[in-house]
């Protein structure tokens, strides 16, 4: 199916701000991300991060709010406070090790008041595919297959997401895997503000927003657009052995990327990612990593946990 990029009400909120949760120790990339987060393992010697930076830049967004936890500073050193022409701002999360995306995309509640782009650290996709995430209210989804599992979706004759189907396995026609990007609006961020909030009140930190979102839209209070993208030009990295697959899939080849640059104080620095060079030469790829106990599982329900006073 093709993107469907059709904004009518909202046709002048258009999405500039991107929010990337960049939180967790991607503990099932071990030992990769023993030395640096996860965005910054490389995909053919280009890191998750890089990519992600390139992408928003040919769109032309202007600013990239960044939830960090797990090794921040490497996200820090890498980017600095200008990044791809988008000023770039950091959310430390204190509970990384111990709460989700829920905690997560609710540390961002007074950092954005705009349309923004939410995406996981975890991505790797061909950018020309954002180009129909630009119109607030839209969810990416690509056809369920087999190997998938997780989060999907359905969508009813108007084109519109009618429920999500949190941890299903489901692989008819019908079910579309979510992707792991939405765009909000405005309107529709301050509506899932609120529930967040009463969530993360009743210390429901370890669960994820999409949970939320399958209330939401279940109520009738939220409504997404589907994007379709195509399987072979995107993919979710949890494991070794998906960063492999990762690594071989055509439609994920990326030009290479335009060194990175901040502008402090008038003069452009370049970074390099020392985690990179890390992953390169402390710990290199091994058979051994290669283990097949290294498979995509379901994420659990939400339960309690004690927020720190």
């Amino acid at each position: 199916m093709k993107d469907r990029i059709i904004c009518p009400s909202l046709k002048n909120e258009q999405v500039r701000t991107a929010l990337l949760l960049a939180a967790g120790t991607g503990s099932r990339l071990a030992p990769l991300t023993d030395l640096a987060p996860k965005c910054l393992v490389p995909v053919n010697e280009i890191s998750i991060l890089e990519r992600l930076v390139d992408s928003l830049k040919e769109h032309n967004f202007n600013r990239l709010v960044i939830v960090v936890g797990h090794q921040a500073d490497c996200i820090r050193n890498f980017l600095g406070t200008r990044s791809g022409g988008m000023e770039i701002t950091y959310i430390v999360s204190p509970l990384y090790k111990t709460t989700n995306n829920i905690y997560s995309l609710w540390l961002a509640r007074k950092i954005i008041d705009e349309p923004f782009l939410l995406i996981e650290s975890d991505l790797v996709f061909d950018p020309k595919l954002l180009k129909g995430m630009l119109c607030p209210d839209r969810i990416a989804v690509g056809k369920s297959h087999a190997w998938m599992n997780g989060t999907t979706v359905t969508i009813n004759n108007t084109q519109k997401v009618d429920a999500f189907h949190c941890g299903a396995h489901n692989h008819d026609d019908n079910h579309y895997k979510t992707v792991n990007i939405y765009s909000l609006s405005s309107a529709t961020w301050q509506l899932v503000r609120e529930r967040l909030e009463s969530h993360i009140s009743n210390n429901l930190v370890n669960g994820y927003y999409e949970t939320v979102f399958a209330d939401m839209v279940d109520e009738g209070s939220l409504s997404f657009s589907p994007v379709f993208f195509d399987c072979n030009r995107w993919y979710e990295i949890d494991t070794i052995s998906d960063l492999r697959i990762a690594e071989k899939m055509p439609g994920l080849r990326h030009r290479p990327f335009v060194t990175v640059t901040d502008h402090v104080a008038g003069k452009p620095k370049v970074h390099k990612s020392p985690a990179f060079n890390q992953l390169k030469t402390d710990v290199p790829f091994k058979k051994a990593a290669f283990r097949q106990s290294d498979r995509k599982v379901s994420k659990p329900r939400m339960s309690a946990v004690t927020l720190p006073q």
